[in-house]
């Protein structure tokens, strides 16, 4: 049996050009309060408008967080890079 990905690790492109990485249950929903909430992460909140990028699905809360680590600690080049070959 196939398990269908309930979570989403993405990366963002701010208007100041700086990336942003971090993970949701609804993409959709947490791309919107990027760049409308008056709540939420100050960093997006600062630098909108946002664009999604690049995103991967995932099957657990679990593996969002530990994907979103490893994006995190890449460089803006090989985030650049990933963003890249995804499209």
């Amino acid at each position: 049996m196939k398990i269908t990905p309930t979570f989403f690790v993405y990366i963002l492109e701010c208007a100041d050009t700086t990336l942003y990485v971090g993970s949701t249950n609804n993409l959709e929903k947490r791309l919107k309060e990027h760049n409308t909430a008056k709540s939420g992460a100050h960093y997006t909140k600062i630098r909108r408008p946002v664009i999604l990028k690049y995103s991967e699905a995932v099957a657990t809360f679990k593996e969002s967080r530990s994907r979103e680590a490893q994006l995190k600690r890449m460089t803006r080049i090989e985030k650049l890079k990933l963003i890249k070959n995804h499209i």
